[in-house]
């Protein structure tokens, strides 16, 4: 793969040198990401000084077989805040399966390590945690369903259930314990929550996930990548865009190619659309947990209007099949288009009264303010991202420091607040509404003419795909979805899909729960949990 360096990759690489004190191998580089093999003795010397500088731990993924290797490569990507690229440390585990944990140093690696454990059979000496995370006790001793070897199909039924699951254990006078889940009442996914009390406040919670495991990125393998766009939109409905768009991306990066321009104000557009139907959710969701449905109604009506927009704009409410590799499947009608100003001019004026509605509400406010709070101390330890880490006072937003698509000419408004509480987040996803609609009518304004696909050579039944048949690389793209950073990892080898990871914010996120409820009354649980709306399937691929 070309090495290209710019002035950012040259610092951070020169930073990364200083601290291994060896010569590290540069396996590729991008214009926001760069690539370093590295050798266990310097791993074990930059990870701490990683953590120092303030560098988050992002994402950590691993490929077997890896450019023709006979064992498996761990990829460790790091970032600090601003406009930084991604750090990429690749790590190789030998024959032994074995590899020393960092979660003591990036407690987000702990989540990460036991998703690779579970997947391929990697064991991490040193983890403060060895419980699986995906494979519950159905699952046979012994099965790891990412490795080349594992072909899908039924799974043989098991004989003897595995270990029980250790959940934490308090002791003392007056503890005890509430378990909620995993089958909730309602359209739910499942979920376990594991609440310590002594008398009303919470003083621990543990949850439990991954119920659901449907090997997303297992069917990946071996397809064409037109073929996997409909997995990335499947990844969490309400994220539909994001994902595809982000999964685009990195095979675009990938082959080289060229999004039209036209395409990616429109790919911007529905990204935004998406933002706002998700957050409206949200904020919805808030109130109808307090017993406000009231104040709840005009939030779900104007969810109801921007879906069927949606479609109006696309042929979906979710915005689904339309984003392809190198640009969109089709054209939207300029029919549709010259309805958003008008349609966005009574969307806001509806929102304004809507939320006026809800923040003159003493009863409300008062169950919104000081309930939940999520300290900003957590959030590098634990990437927090998107709207709950902007309520915390973070300024991260993958639009402004690593912008992409049409964000590079068009940059959305910085939302922060500071408090961290649930009315902060409330207040925080309000203002990210109104920013997407401003963002909405500039990128709508003046839409340049054009293709919408970038040029391909296909013609008869491979006629509108672009053709990247031959090609072998790897990428890393991050997409700002309405729940924060959501990061894609395509590996093609001659074309074909080899290895695809997704990790949602919902993944970090989810953890933040557990301190966001801390001294909180049991009752409180539900606002806290649905001011930060987490996705269970976009955790669990």
């Amino acid at each position: 793969m070309d090495i290209k360096m710019n002035e950012d990759i040259t610092e951070l690489l020169s930073t990364v040198s200083s601290i291994a004190q060896e010569k590290l191998e540069i396996l590729s580089t991008r214009e926001n990401e760069i690539y370093l093999r590295i050798s266990e003795t310097g791993f074990k010397e930059v990870c701490p000084a990683l953590a120092e500088r303030k560098f988050s731990l992002i994402g950590l993924f691993c490929a077997e077989a890896f450019e023709g290797k006979d064992n498996f490569t761990l990829f460790y990507a790091f970032k600090k805040g601003g406009m930084s690229p991604v750090l990429i440390l690749v790590r190789e585990t030998g024959n032994e399966k074995r590899i020393t944990s960092i979660a003591e140093t990036f407690p987000s690696a702990s989540w990460f390590e036991r998703e690779v454990r579970d997947g391929f059979g990697i064991e991490f000496d040193g983890a403060f945690d060895t419980r699986r995370l995906f494979l519950h006790e159905c699952y046979p001793e012994g099965f790891h369903p990412l490795l080349k070897s594992f072909k899908n199909g039924p799974i043989s039924p098991v004989e003897a259930p595995h270990k029980e699951y250790k959940f934490r254990q308090h002791k003392g006078e007056g503890v005890y314990q509430i378990p909620v889940g995993p089958v909730h009442a309602g359209i739910i996914e499942p979920g376990h929550f594991r609440f310590s009390v002594i008398g009303e406040p919470i003083f621990s919670l543990e949850i439990r996930l991954f119920y659901k495991h449907r090997g997303i990125e297992k069917l990946a393998e071996g397809k064409n990548p037109s073929e996997c766009v409909a997995l990335a939109e499947a990844v969490s409905g309400d994220e539909s865009m994001a994902n595809a768009a982000g999964f685009c991306m990195a095979v675009e990066q990938v082959c080289g190619i060229k999004v039209p321009e036209r395409a990616e104000r429109l790919r911007a557009v529905m990204l935004e659309l998406e933002r706002i139907y998700s957050l409206l959710g949200d904020l919805a969701g808030m109130a109808v947990d307090v017993g406000f449905a009231l104040v709840a109604s005009p939030f779900f009506i104007l969810r109801e209007e921007v879906f069927r927009l949606n479609e109006k704009l696309t042929g979906s409410r979710f915005l689904r099949g339309i984003t392809f590799p190198g640009g969109l499947k089709k054209d939207i009608p300029e029919s549709a288009l010259k309805e958003i100003p008008e349609f966005l001019g009574k969307f806001s004026r509806s929102f304004e009264s809507a939320y006026n509605r809800a923040t003159s509400s003493s009863s409300l406010i008062d169950r919104f303010v000081t309930t939940g709070v999520i300290k900003k101390e957590l959030i590098s330890p634990l990437n927090l991202t998107g709207p709950i880490a902007r309520a915390s006072g973070s300024s991260s937003d993958t639009r402004l420091d690593r912008p992409y698509g049409a964000y590079r000419n068009f940059t959305p408004e910085h939302c922060l607040r500071k408090k961290g509480d649930v009315f902060s987040r409330f207040e925080i996803k309000a203002s990210e509404i109104r920013a997407a609609v401003g963002l909405i009518l500039r990128l709508t304004e003046k839409l340049p003419q054009g293709p919408v696909l970038a040029e391909n050579s296909g013609s008869g039944e491979s006629a509108g795909e672009i053709n990247i048949s031959g090609t072998t690389g790897y990428s890393l793209s991050l997409v700002e979805a309405p729940r924060g950073q959501n990061l894609h990892w395509v590996y093609l080898k001659n074309g074909i899909v080899d290895r695809y990871k997704v990790r949602t914010a919902s993944f970090c996120n989810w953890q933040a729960i557990e301190h966001a409820v801390l001294g909180n009354i049991v009752p409180d649980f539900p606002l806290i949990n649905k001011s930060l709306n987490l996705s269970y399937a976009g955790t669990d691929l």
